[in-house]
């Protein structure tokens, strides 16, 4: 992980991610799904090497997680040799937003379709269709159907990301006491895998026989439902004990309530977040430990998978390998499942390490 970052240069992915992130801001308000610009018009699926295209859909736009996976992607596209790339999608997170943008890169005949899925069977439909027309699709960070793409680029084992998290919450509170979740939208793939692998392990591991997992809310990943949740959790469970929150936007909203609140220091906290939006709330001692992986490889390997598809060099069977620029080879698992790397765990003495 740290050798990406040192080779690609922190200033310079900052300055590629707020082009990306400014660029599909404008594009997702002034269009509701219009065709890419630039070489796009190449047939999905039929251009020569040198003039392919890829086009990135995010589960929504302005989130600061996506920023960074959109930075990794915008330069794994231009490192793998497509001749465009290109960012559009929702700037909210329900579960048919992405389906217009899908139809658009179809009828502008992009080759290389990489979509985090908002909710897994919407928007096959429509990404059959663009795969109808000669389009590869690589989903990444949350998966479609299987059956509507080619490959998954996986952050992590789901098992192990759910398990460090029960881990850490576990730790913080002593092994014993009531625990909420607070996740992203109700049907978004990575998270509901997540916390199911959370639940069994809750139920059958005896070391967390005195924990109990008693609720399961929605921040949709926008930052003011989340902090309402958050605040919701505590009206609603006064006993509350820990809190863990598998995604960026919820954590970070999280953090904010509790270190404004009576509870800072007495309700733990931890999940998924980047250690630039946790800084603060570690430095305080809102929160003692929560975990990642490096976004910006996510983004990274997606683009080059999309190019070993695009070119024919794989087909998405299992045992296939792709080279992904600086991070070497990549094999293809069971289910077309590529995974990036294994999670990091942040906490005071490693935070500032970080830098994204």
């Amino acid at each position: 992980m740290e050798l990406f970052r040192t080779r690609t240069g922190r200033g310079t992915r900052t300055r590629r991610i707020a082009t990306i992130a400014a660029t599909a801001a404008t594009i997702a308000l002034i269009a509701t799904g219009c065709a890419t610009g630039g070489d796009s018009g190449s047939g999905g699926g039929s251009g020569a090497e040198g003039d392919q295209t890829i086009t990135f859909i995010p589960k929504q736009l302005n989130n600061p997680y996506t920023d960074v996976v959109l930075g990794g992607g915008e330069e794994g596209a231009e490192a793998a040799g497509f001749a465009s790339s290109a960012v559009v999608g929702p700037l909210d997170a329900s579960a048919s937003s992405q389906v217009s943008f899908i139809n658009a890169e179809t009828q502008a005949g992009t080759n290389v379709i990489v979509i985090a899925a908002n909710d897994p069977d919407a928007v096959c439909s429509a990404l059959e269709e663009a795969r109808s027309g000669g389009a590869k699709i690589v989903a990444f960070d949350s998966d479609t159907n299987p059956d509507c793409r080619d490959v998954f680029i996986s952050q992590v084992v789901a098992k192990e990301v759910a398990l460090i998290q029960v881990e850490l919450i576990a730790e913080q509170i002593g092994g014993a006491g009531e625990i909420a979740i607070l996740s992203a939208t109700a049907n978004a793939t990575n998270q509901n895998e997540w916390i199911k692998f959370m639940e069994e392990e809750l139920a059958s591991n005896p070391d967390y026989a005195d924990i109990e997992l008693v609720a399961k809310v929605y921040g949709d990943d926008d930052d003011t439902k989340s902090f309402q949740e958050a605040q919701g959790l505590m009206q609603a469970y006064p006993n509350l004990k820990g809190i863990i929150s598998p995604t960026t936007v919820g954590i970070a909203a999280t953090a904010r309530y509790l270190s404004e609140s009576e509870y800072k220091g007495k309700v733990a906290l931890t999940g998924l977040g980047l250690p630039n939006e946790m800084r603060p709330f570690v430095k305080d001692g809102t929160v003692t430990e929560f975990a990642l992986w490096d976004p910006a490889q996510l983004g990274y390997v997606a683009a080059f998978a999309g190019k070993a598809l695009a070119d024919g060099d794989i087909t998405g069977e299992v045992g296939e390998t792709f080279e992904a620029g600086d991070l070497g080879e990549r094999e293809i698992g069971e289910g077309g499942i590529v995974i990036v790397g294994p999670p990091t765990v942040f906490n005071a003495d490693n935070i500032d390490d970080y830098d994204f």
